[in-house]
C-alpha cells in the first residue's frame, strides 16, 4: 500500500465523476427497454442479462459520448430489479361476511375408468367466508354445464349466496364492457334471476380476486385426485367428489380457529333460501329437421318421429341427454353425444318410414 500523489488523486477523482455521470443517462436508456416490453408477451420481455448485453453491444448516446457501455452487469442486474420490485402489485387482505359471497371456477383433473384415462372437467364453488366448497365433474365445460352444477350445488349447500363470483369464461359472459360491466349470457342471467344472487366477474387477468376458489382447484388436484383416481364411471366420481366436500368440513381453514362446517352454518343462516321450483338447466336452441329426420345440435345430427319431418322444433340440450320439443310436446329424447359429426338415432322414429 502507497499513499496516492495528488495528481493520481486528481486523474481518480475525474474518473469517479466521468462513470457517474454516464450512469445517469444509462438508467433512462435501461427504462426505455423496460417500457418496450409493457407490450410484448411475457416470454419476449428483457431479462436484466438481456439489458446488459444490449447496452454492451449498442452504441448509444445515453453513454454520452457514443461509446458503447464499458461497466459490469451487476450494476444493471440491481437497477433493473429495484425498478421491477417498485412496479410490483401489492394487495388488501379481505374479509367477507358470512353468506354474502361464492367463488367459482373450474378445475382439470385426469382420471382412470375402465375404458382408459380421461381428461374431466371439475366445476369448484366454494364459499368465501367459511371455505366451504362443492365439485363436481362434467365431461365439457360448456354453458348447460354451469347451469346444471351450480343448481346442483344451492341443492348441496340447501342455500343461495348473494354474490357469485367468475373470471370472464365466453360460457358466461358473452362479452367483456369496460371496468366490471359485462354482457352476460342469457341462460346464465336467467339462472341467476332464478336463484336471486348477483352475477358478478373479476377484472381480465385477475384470477387474485378470487383466491379462495383457486386454492381449491390446487385442493382437487393435489389432494383429492393424487394418486390419480380410478373409477367406473363419472357417477362413481362425482359421488366421490361430494364425500371429499362433506368431509374437507372437519377441518379447520388455515388461520381459522373454528372448522369449515361451523363457520359454514353461519353462511347457510345468512344466506337465502331454495327457490320452490327447480331451474331447467338446458341450453335450448331452434333447429329445422332434415329429410333424415335429423334435427342438429352442436354438430351432431338426433332422429326425431316421421311426423316432424321439415318442421322446426326447440333443441333442449342437458349435460347428459337432448330433448326435442314439437308444438310444446317432447317428441324424442337421446343421450347427449359430444362427438363431432356423430349421429343418435332412434330405430323407432323411422317405422313410418320403413312401412
Amino acid at each position: 500500500r502507497r499513499q496516492m500523489g495528488e495528481g493520481e488523486r486528481e486523474w481518480y477523482a475525474k474518473g469517479s465523476r466521468k462513470r457517474a455521470q454516464k450512469w445517469g443517462p444509462l438508467k433512462t436508456r435501461i427504462l426505455e427497454i423496460l417500457k418496450q416490453d409493457e407490450s410484448a408477451q411475457s416470454k419476449q420481455g428483457h431479462t436484466a442479462m438481456r439489458v446488459f448485453e444490449r447496452l454492451r453491444d449498442e452504441d448509444s448516446d445515453a453513454a454520452g459520448d457514443g461509446e458503447r457501455y464499458r461497466g459490469g452487469y451487476d450494476s444493471v442486474r440491481r437497477f433493473v430489479k429495484q425498478h421491477r420490485e417498485s412496479k410490483r402489485e401489492t394487495f388488501i387482505p379481505l374479509n367477507h361476511d358470512p353468506g354474502q359471497r361464492v367463488e367459482a371456477d373450474f378445475g382439470e383433473i385426469q382420471v382412470d375408468f375402465p375404458d382408459g384415462r380421461r381428461k374431466v372437467n371439475v366445476l369448484i364453488l366454494v364459499w368465501s367466508y367459511s371455505n366451504a366448497p362443492f365439485a363436481i365433474a362434467f365431461p365439457t365445460q360448456r354453458t348447460e354445464a354451469i347451469l346444471e352444477g351450480m343448481a346442483q350445488a344451492f341443492e348441496f349447500f340447501g342455500c343461495v349466496p348473494k354474490e357469485v363470483w367468475w373470471d370472464n369464461p365466453r360460457t358466461v359472459a358473452d362479452a367483456v364492457l369496460s371496468g366490471r360491466e359485462r354482457k352476460i349470457n342469457a341462460r346464465y342471467a336467467a339462472l341467476a334471476s332464478h336463484f336471486a344472487f348477483e352475477p358478478l366477474f373479476c377484472l381480465p387477468a385477475k384470477g387474485n380476486e378470487k383466491p379462495v376458489v383457486e386454492n381449491r382447484v390446487k385442493t382437487l388436484e393435489r389432494k383429492w385426485s393424487t394418486p390419480v383416481p380410478q373409477m367406473q364411471d363419472m357417477a362413481e366420481l362425482n359421488e366421490y367428489l361430494r364425500e371429499c366436500c362433506v368431509r374437507d368440513r372437519d377441518r379447520n381453514s388455515s388461520g381459522k380457529t373454528e372448522t369449515i362446517g361451523v363457520r359454514f352454518e353461519r353462511d347457510r343462516e345468512a344466506s337465502a333460501s331454495l327457490p320452490k321450483y327447480r331451474f331447467d338447466t338446458s341450453f335450448r336452441r331452434d333447429a329445422k329437421v332434415d329429410k333424415y329426420q335429423f334435427a342438429q345440435f352442436d354438430n351432431v345430427s338426433y332422429s326425431v318421429p316421421r311426423h316432424c319431418a321439415f318442421q322446426s322444433v326447440t333443441m333442449k340440450a342437458y349435460v347428459d341427454r337432448v330433448e326435442i320439443v314439437h308444438r310444446n310436446a317432447v317428441v324424442a329424447t337421446h343421450e347427449r353425444s359430444y362427438q363431432t359429426g356423430d349421429q343418435v338415432l332412434d330405430p323407432l322414429h323411422y317405422l313410418t318410414t320403413l312401412e
